[in-house]
This record gives C-alpha cells, structure tokens and sequence, in this order.
C-alpha cells in the first residue's frame, strides 16, 4: 500500500452478506442474479445513500458501507432488513434472499475510494454471527446508539472472533421488539418470569460428592420447569459457569434471564444441609433465601420445597394447580437415586467411551428400584446412543424394552416422553413417535433437549424448515451451549434445503463428529467446489469407518427426495477420494 496516499480515521462499517447465496444460484442462477440486482438498486442503493452512507463496493453477494454516523448506519440497516423482508413476503421459502447485517466502529485505513483494517474485519466478522435477516453489533456501535435508536439489543458478550486478537463484546439487534429500559439486557423476548438455575456448590469437602450437587441442580431444573409460565434456562448452559466465580449480573445477561438461583449442598453421613436463594440479576436484590437441615431420606421433600419456594417468591407469578398434584418422589429408594445421579453425571460428559459405565449405574438403580421410571428411560438413552454410532438391532430393542417401561411407569414425565418418542422415531414408528413428543412438549414446550428430538423428528419427516426453526428454540433455553446433537440436526437440514454454506458451518461446530458428519461435509463442500477440502473430510471418515460407501445412506428420512439428496452427496464424497487415488496411481 502507498503510505502517502492512506489515511486513517475512525468510521462505523455496515457490511452485509446474502444468506445461502450458493444455494440460490444453483436452483437458479438466472433468476438468483436479476433478484439481487433488483435488491441492490431499489432497497441497499437509495437507503445507503438516504442515511448519508458510502457504498464502498459490492463484494459478490456481498456490500460495503461507510458511515460517519452510528445512529445513521443503524438505522439504514433497520430499513434494509424491513425492506428486505417485505420483497419475501409472498415467495417461496427457497427463492427468498436474506441478508446477515454487522456494524462496527472502528479504525480504518483508507486508500482511493477503498477502505481497510480491523474496523472492517470485525465488522465482517459480526455479520458472521448475526442471524438470518438479522443485525450484530459491536459494543461501541451499541453505546453510541444507546438511548437514540428505538431498538433492544441483546448482550451476547465478550466474543473471540477468528483472527481478531482481543475479543470483542457484540450484541445483536431484536427486530421488532419493543425495547426494555435497560435495552442492552439480554432479557429474553418471551414476555414469562425467565430463570437461571446455576450449579449449587458442593460443601462436602469431598470431590466425590460433586455428582449429588450436580444432581441436585438439575432436579431443580427439571421441576421448574414443569412449570409452564415460567421460562428455565436449559442444564448445559447454566452448567457453563461450574467452578467460576461468577458475577451475577453479568450471567443474568449472558443467559438473558430476570432471575437467578444459586445455593449449595453439604452432605455428611446420613445428613444433608441445603442453602437457596433467588436473585434478581439485574441488581443483585434477594427475592428469596432458605436454609434447610434435613435427613438424607428427606432429600425429595427439600426438592420439592426449593421448588415450591422459588415459584412462590417469583413476583406475579402462581403455580398451577395441575403442577402442585403432579409432583411425585421419584424412587423411594435412595441407593437408587444415587446410583442415577451418579449415571447422569457420566451421561453429561458426552463421551462414547463412557457410555458403558452410564449403562451400568442405570442397570444398578433399576434394579434396586425396578418402578425408578426416569432410571429406565436414561438406560433407554444409553442404549440409544449405541445404536446411533453402531446401527446393531439389539442396542434397538434394548432402547425399546426400557423407555416403554419407563412411560407405562410414569406417562407423566416428560423426559421419559421424550426418550420414548426418540426411540420410536428410530423405530419407525413415526405417527406414535410424533404423539409421544406432543404429549412430552405439553409438559415443558421449552425444554432443550426435548425441542433437539422434536427438531430431529422434523428433518426425518421431511420438515427441514420448521426442524431450522425448531432448533432455533432449543438454542433460545440454551444460549451458552450447543450439543453435537442440535449442530448435526441443524446441519442436515441447512443440507436438505441446499444451504450448504450454513450446513458445513454447523457441522463445523461439532468437536468429535461421527464418520457420517464428515461424508455430510464432504458432500456440501463438493458442491460448492471446494474439493481439497472435501476430500480431507472423506479421508478422516475413512478413518472412522473405512466401510462408509456401503451404508444405507438416507435410511432414516419418510421422504423420497431427502433419502435421494443425501445419497447423492454421500456419492460425491465418494467421487472426491475416487478422484484422488485416480490421480495418485
């Protein structure tokens, strides 16, 4: 660059991305092409211009956007997604053009008309992070639009983004949500009572204890909530501050929730000491605190009062009565209930190797307690997940055998709902598989891991749009974690809608994916033309399973056109390695 002909200076960047942009041109490139001209003269053109911006270039599908202004940028951004949105209205979901949208204020070295440097990166980086049709934001963006633009903004953190050496805090813009006083909250958009219940502390002094505290958390959570006026955060995103030191108000933010529980649990002999409190995040304020001294057998009863005492003290909100008569002890047995809190512990490190281990503490609590319901339903799971990775009909009907029984003991449960409609799905039966998970949904609707199932069952159906939407709930009641299980779904189905960009994006999330994800990669990124990366995605299924060609690709979808589209990425992932050792002799 010619040091004589840069300057620097500081500038707000809006660059905007078209969704599925690869997608779109396959199914038709003609018409793909003449719609983004249409878009770009009459919707990004004039409203650039009307908020005094200057359009730096159009990169592809893509544009650049100067401003002198934040509150000028913001609001041109807001016009381009209504105007955007009002363009899709009455077209088909696979003809509709959706734009990413992030904003950044920052330091920019310009040469000629271009422009250059972290300021623009970042802001590229944020569009990568917005939504669909959507608005990121970074923190300095949001203080200098705080108070002047109509707008709530949800706090999505401190973020890392890839080769931007400090993290950067970023919010993105709720579209048609009427602001809160604190707008930069990241208070959820339901208008429900929103809690957080964080790990409860273990007291004991022994490590081994862990697992009771943990248990003790979740059976927390899965009682609230039973509650449907509330709004509970999923376990394994409260589980993300374990062992920290955690600030209330800022995890309040990070998990967008009103209040929030914390306590601890010391457990000596035949004695347990409990201590719970509700806190409103915002100020810190104690709605609710309780200490209780109880003996060990009296452990469900404390539950049942945590429960009941949080609901209670929730301002404005009253428990149901249906929910009051349906609480039951789980298990009189407590060797039992060790033994599946001790299962569940190992069942929530997500590890293959574990999985025996989890079926055996499963196998010891149901026989201490053959009527332990939820125990049979988690030992359904386990055998599940076995037959996920090997496909072995006994894994099947092992799954089959226990989350049957585990309904026919407590068709009340919405855990046990869900596993029992996971399986059947597997089996198959997809019409009981569909009335199980409706039964499980009118128990806890915002259950994440049940909404994952829900969202699996859609794509195997041949829902693909509502299963992308499905899965954008489960995100919701789970902000800070992303099970492998919701990256596969979600990947699969950006695949069964050709959106292969965001399909390899979410496949790309996965830590330890199963040889089939890499064969889904592979497909995509042929038809996209990357084949280099292709072919590395075949080798490493290769190395998982060297059987992989001969799988029954697409045996798990109702749908003739899902069954085809996978096998046919199946075989250019086949292609690619076919080329390559062509190539090599």
């Amino acid at each position: 660059m010619n040091q004589a002909s840069a300057h620097r200076r500081l500038a707000v960047i809006l660059i905007a991305d078209v969704v599925g942009y690869s997608r779109l041109m396959e199914a038709d490139e003609t018409g793909t092409l003449s719609a983004l001209r249409e878009r770009r003269k009459g919707i990004i053109e004039p409203l650039a211009r009307g908020h005094d911006g200057r359009i730096v270039k159009f990169i592809g599908d893509g544009v650049l956007v100067e401003f002198a202004s934040a509150v000028n940028a913001l609001r041109c951004a807001l016009d381009v997604q209504n105007r955007m949105a009002e363009s899709n209205e009455n077209l088909d979901d696979r003809k509709r053009i959706l734009l990413r949208i992030g904003l950044n204020l920052g330091e920019v070295v310009g040469e000629g008309s271009d422009i250059f440097g972290d300021g623009v990166n970042i802001a590229a980086r944020l569009e990568g992070l917005s939504e669909p049709g959507g608005i990121c934001i970074s923190g300095k963006v949001n203080d200098e639009i705080r108070g002047k633009v109509d707008v709530s903004a949800m706090d999505l953190g401190e973020v890392k983004l890839k080769n931007i050496t400090r993290p950067v805090r970023a919010f993105r813009i709720m579209l048609g949500i009427t602001p809160t006083p604190q707008d930069v909250s990241r208070e959820p958009v339901d208008s429900r009572p929103s809690i957080g219940v964080l790990p409860f502390t273990n007291m004991s002094g022994d490590q081994e204890q862990e697992y009771f505290a943990d248990g003790m958390t979740e059976d927390i959570i899965t009682e609230l909530a039973r509650n449907r006026g509330l709004f509970v955060i999923a376990r394994n995103s409260s589980f993300t501050f374990k062992g920290t030191a955690v600030d209330i108000a800022e995890a309040g933010r990070k998990l967008g929730v009103r209040y929030l529980v914390e306590g601890s649990v010391r457990r000596v002999g035949k004695r347990v000491r409990i201590t719970a409190q509700l806190i409103e995040a915002a100020t810190g304020s104690h709605v609710w605190a309780e200490r209780y001294d109880r003996e060990l057998e009296d452990i469900f009863a404390v539950q049942d009062e945590v429960t009941r005492s949080i609901v209670a003290a929730v301002p404005g909100y009253v428990e149901s009565d249906v929910v009051k008569a349906s609480r039951r002890k789980p298990t009189e047995s407590l060797g039992a209930y060790d033994r599946y809190l001790r299962g569940v512990e190992i069942t929530n490190r997500w590890r293959n190797d574990d999985i025996q281990q989890a079926i055996a503490e499963f196998e010891s609590a149901v026989k201490l307690d053959p009527t332990f319901a939820r125990a049979h339903a988690l030992l359904g799971q386990m055998h599940l997940r076995v037959y996920w990775q090997t496909l072995a009909p006994l894994a099947l009907q092992s799954a089959d055998k226990e989350t049957e029984l585990a309904v026919r003991l407590d068709g009340g449960d919405s855990r046990c709902l869900g596993i029992r409609g996971a399986c059947l799905m597997l089996n198959r039966n997809f019409g009981e598989a569909s009335q199980t998970f409706q039964r499980a949904l009118q128990l806890t609707p915002d259950n994440a891991d049940l909404n994952d199932m829900v969202a699996y069952y859609l794509l195997c159906t041949g829902q693909a749009s509502d299963a992308i939407e499905r899965s954008l709930k489960t995100i919701r009641a789970s902000p800070l974690f992303l099970p492998a299980s919701l990256s596969e779904t979600m990947g699969m189905a950006f695949m069964m809608t050709r959106q292969y960009e965001e399909a390899i994006k979410s496949f790309g999330a996965i830590s330890s994916p199963y040889y089939y994800i890499h064969v889904y990669a592979a497909g995509c990124l042929a038809k996209l033309g990357h084949l280099d990366e292709a072919r590395a995605h075949a080798r490493l299924a290769n190395k998982i399973r060297p059987d992989w060609p001969s799988v029954d690709w697409g045996y798990q979808y109702t749908k003739e056109e899902y069954r085809e589209h996978e096998r046919e990425l199946a075989h250019l992932a086949m292609d690619v390695l076919a080329d390559e050792r062509r190539a090599s002799v």
